[in-house]
């Protein structure tokens, strides 16, 4: 049975399938994906060869298919799982010194004394940028369930690879960051709106569009819970004055009677007996007399003003 991609997964399937007819992006792209996850060895023959590994395989295939364009060389794929099966590894061997050579040298992963160093060069044209953040992101970069959390991230070896990568994505204006998790440089980025730029940087609009609905929709549903956090919580405080405000009057009732009180403070004493749960706008349309939401509020206050000096002066009396 297939296994179901994850959303990481399906972003790389995506850029696995990205074709461009520049040379020159398939060469950045490659340089990116033997930097990330390659090992280049050397016999004692002095004899190079190249080897990618990944769990991914889009990722092998997209370099299996880039070398075969770019240098028109075969490559060896060796295919091996742990006892469960669950974990599949892919290896792309580059064998033939000759084509070793001749893909580090293009790559500038080689340079004219014949040592292996990095050298961004490659990577000046703004669409070799994308290829190689590309390549990257397919080596070594994984990408969260926008249902869950946002966040994306790139594992590099060195300090000097990270900060590279990250020299490059915040190039678009964006604010990717370095940590050190264990022995790894990771760059991420955790803001919603800047990983759909990076997204569309690598030149993934499926997964971009993707993540863009799920973003809305999540924006939607916390503008709403706001809405409803905030209409409750003001339903809350309503009931919750309105309750004191009924106690109160039913102090002053008990203790010197409603009709000792102003005719106004009176009717507005009553109205909020008959109606504990009704808004100062309800209580000012049950007035007889003209009178707004302020003025209800004012009157309301006064009550409890009274009630809170009896209260005073029947403590005052037992001592």
């Amino acid at each position: 049975m297939k296994q179901e991609l994850t959303f990481s997964g399906e972003v790389k399937e995506e850029l696995s399938k990205n074709q461009t007819e520049k040379e020159h992006c398939y060469i950045a792209e490659i340089a990116a994906i033997i930097s990330m996850c390659g090992k280049v060895t050397i016999d004692s023959r002095e004899r190079y060869s190249i080897k990618v590994r990944t769990e991914n395989v889009s990722v092998a295939r997209k370099y299996f298919t880039l070398l075969r364009k770019t240098f028109n060389i075969d490559t060896e794929t060796l295919v091996s799982a742990n006892k469960n099966k669950e974990h599949v590894t892919y290896t792309v061997i580059v064998k033939r010194n000759e084509d070793a050579m001749r893909v580090l040298k293009e790559t500038k992963l080689m340079n004219d004394e014949g040592d292996i160093s990095e050298e961004f060069s490659i990577i000046r044209r703004p669409c070799c940028k994308r290829a190689y953040l590309r390549g990257a992101f397919l080596a070594a970069g994984s990408i969260s369930n926008p249902e869950k959390s946002y966040h994306i991230e790139i594992v590099c070896a060195t300090r000097k690879k990270a900060n590279h990568i990250r020299m490059l994505i915040n190039g678009y204006k964006l604010d990717a960051k370095v940590i050190l998790r264990k022995n790894s440089h990771i760059v991420y980025l955790k803001e919603g709106s800047q990983i759909i730029d990076l997204l569309n940087i690598m030149e993934a609009p499926i997964s971009l569009m993707k993540m863009e609905n799920v973003r809305i929709l999540k924006e939607m549903r916390n503008t709403v819970n706001r809405k409803v956090n905030c209409e409750t919580a003001n339903i809350n405080k309503t009931v919750s004055a309105a309750a004191k405000q009924a106690e109160d009057i039913e102090f002053i009732h008990k203790t010197i009677g409603l009709g000792k009180l102003p005719d106004t403070l009176q009717e507005v004493a009553r109205l909020r007996l008959v109606n504990p749960e009704a808004s100062l706008k309800e209580l000012a349309e049950l007035c007889t007399s003209e009178i707004g939401k302020s003025g209800i509020n004012h009157r309301l206050r006064k009550l409890s003003e009274i009630a809170e000096e009896l209260r005073e002066s029947k403590e005052e009396q037992k001592w």
